[in-house]
């Protein structure tokens, strides 16, 4: 359910109170000095990549705040990651300007953005099958979305903050029916490197995930997955499809590295190679 209206559910905390820090295990070759006691927004937090960065967060003892389109998604990832005075859930479509405008007057300073959301359902299609609104779903989420991240999140900013938005393998290895994402993909791309000249010193970077097991596969290849992924792992360098903590650990990266801005760091076992 997409929610009508800018609206927040705080288990533990107040309004005001928003995303601290991320460090865990696992991320030992981060600088736990950039990312210790940071104030960070993860929006598609509530499932699979962003899921597995908030889990981190709060394994940490950080402070963390989900944003996500679905009001009762968020209400039960909310009660499996209650953590007291350390999370709350906020119900924002950010292919919305008004709602993303009132996301960041209601949630304050920040250090670190980031972004994970993606609508792919029913872009999986051949030309001839393809439904322009689920075209134009991928856009809102996966482009506009970042963007209006990016207009009204980069004055809560803090000077050495950073943004992390997300693109993926089809932008260089794009399939048959994935003419849309594979766009979508290059567009964001070009837009970090865009933003991270005119927001600088905010770094401004994109994570590009292989083909990892989350939920969004299921919109990809249906009731083949499994077989799927396993036809790909196979192929691999690596010899595995990714987890979502393996792009948690990239996005850890990206924000705790002060030197990295306008890049592109891929994580996909290798698949470009193949």
């Amino acid at each position: 359910m997409a929610p009508s209206a800018f609206s927040v559910s705080s288990p533990c905390t107040p309004l005001p109170m928003i995303a601290l820090a991320m460090i865990t295990s696992g991320m030992e070759d981060v600088e736990m000095g950039e990312i210790t006691n940071s104030r960070i927004l993860i929006v598609g937090g509530s499932s699979g990549m962003g899921l597995a960065l908030a889990k981190r967060c709060l394994a940490a003892g950080a402070q963390v705040t989900i944003a996500g389109r679905n009001e009762e998604t968020l209400a039960r990832v909310g009660e499996e990651l209650r953590s007291p005075a350390a999370f709350q859930t906020v119900a924002v479509d950010i292919a919305k300007e008004s709602q993303v405008s009132d996301l960041f007057k209601r949630i304050g300073d920040l250090d670190h953005i980031v972004s994970t959301a993606a609508d792919i359902e029913g872009a999986y299609e051949l030309l001839p099958s393809l439904d322009l609104r689920a075209a134009q779903r991928v856009v809102e989420s996966k482009f506009y979305g970042p963007l209006l991240l990016a207009k009204y999140g980069a004055p809560a900013l803090s000077a050495s903050g950073s943004m992390t938005f997300t693109s993926g393998i089809a932008a260089y290895r794009p399939s048959a029916r994935g003419s849309v994402v594979a766009a979508v993909n290059a567009a964001l791309e070009g837009l970090v490197r865009a933003l991270a000249v005119e927001l600088a010193p905010i770094r401004v970077n994109a994570v590009s995930p292989g083909w990892v097991d989350t939920p969004i596969w299921a919109f990809v290849a249906g009731d083949k997955k499994d077989d799927t992924l396993k036809a790909i792992a196979e192929r691999l360098p690596v010899g595995r499809v990714g987890q979502p903590d393996d792009i948690a650990d990239a996005i850890g990266f990206l924000m705790g590295n002060g030197f990295t801005t306008g890049t592109v760091l891929h994580v996909e076992g290798g698949h470009r190679l193949i």
